[in-house]
């Protein structure tokens, strides 16, 4: 009785083992995990290049003429009316954002003892031509009391005058978005009353949306124009604004003014246009 009792309990384990075996085998593999990652075909990670959809509304919205300064800020209701008491003279216009954003920066700046001054603003393609054209016909000194007639060649004309005034078609004040601030000498920046006005705004302009596109020539930007303690840009919109010129202005869209045919071989667009201060990109 014994014998057959033992010989049942091992039938029993048998068949028991045998069936957790063939459950196991039964059961389905887990499914991949599935990861977001894209992956090149040596198994490294792709880097993902994105541009935000209101960088490319923004760029596509954008006109050419906007770009090369065909615009009247008067009737346009993106551009408001600086106030006179706020300017060395009455009838200049900045972009609304822009203005708003440089009257709370003022506002701050009272606070601190200094006051900010707007000597321009926004600039269209025929007020920028004529600033260009009196230097070009030496109806006005160059930096360094010298004048343009004095030079010949007309790339070298050219690069003199590009050194403190841009080309028009090319000049950041087309946009709406730049000021010119209390002195146009990089002297008066240097002591006194104007070095307190520009440790300030270095200081505090990136809080208020504003950044110094010429710096001086080192790591910030390679060449370009020289130096401007004065000139102040509204980054929010001007960074696309810069996009949008690169993107869409060619060096057939510069022309209509005295020395125009030296812009391309200058390569006014990639050294002056586009150079500027890394904090403004």
């Amino acid at each position: 009785m014994l014998i057959i009792l033992l010989v049942v309990l091992v039938i029993l384990l048998v068949f028991s083992r045998g069936y957790r075996a063939a459950r196991r085998v039964s059961v389905p593999p887990s499914p991949p995990v599935m990861k977001d990652n894209v992956v090149n075909e040596d198994h490294t990670e792709k880097p993902v290049t994105t541009m935000q959809d209101s960088d490319i509304d923004h760029i596509a919205n954008i006109s050419k003429d906007a770009l090369l300064g065909h615009v009247n800020p008067s009737g346009d209701d993106d551009f408001v009316l600086i106030d006179a008491a706020y300017a060395n003279r009455s009838g200049m216009y900045l972009r609304r954002e822009a203005y708003e954003a440089f009257l709370a920066m003022r506002e701050a700046a009272l606070v601190d003892g200094i006051v900010l001054t707007v000597l321009s603003a926004t600039r269209d393609f025929q007020h920028q031509k004529r600033i260009w054209e009196n230097k070009w016909h030496g109806r006005q000194i160059l930096h360094g009391n010298i004048l343009a007639t004095d030079i010949q060649d007309p790339a070298e004309r050219a690069l003199e005058i590009l050194r403190f005034s841009a080309m028009p078609g090319t000049s950041r004040h087309h946009w709406g978005t730049d000021v010119d601030l209390n002195s146009l000498n990089n002297s008066y920046f240097e002591s006194g009353q104007g070095l307190k006005v520009y440790e300030w705004l270095d200081a505090n302009a990136a809080g208020f949306g504003f950044c110094q596109p010429y710096t001086h020539h080192g790591q910030q930007r390679e060449g370009g124009y020289e130096e401007e303690r004065w000139h102040w840009s509204y980054k929010p919109i001007a960074s696309i604004y810069m996009k949008a010129y690169k993107a869409k202005v060619t060096y057939d869209d510069i022309r209509d003014f005295a020395g125009w045919e030296t812009a391309a071989p200058l390569e006014v667009i990639e050294r002056f246009v586009l150079d500027v201060n890394k904090d403004c990109h």
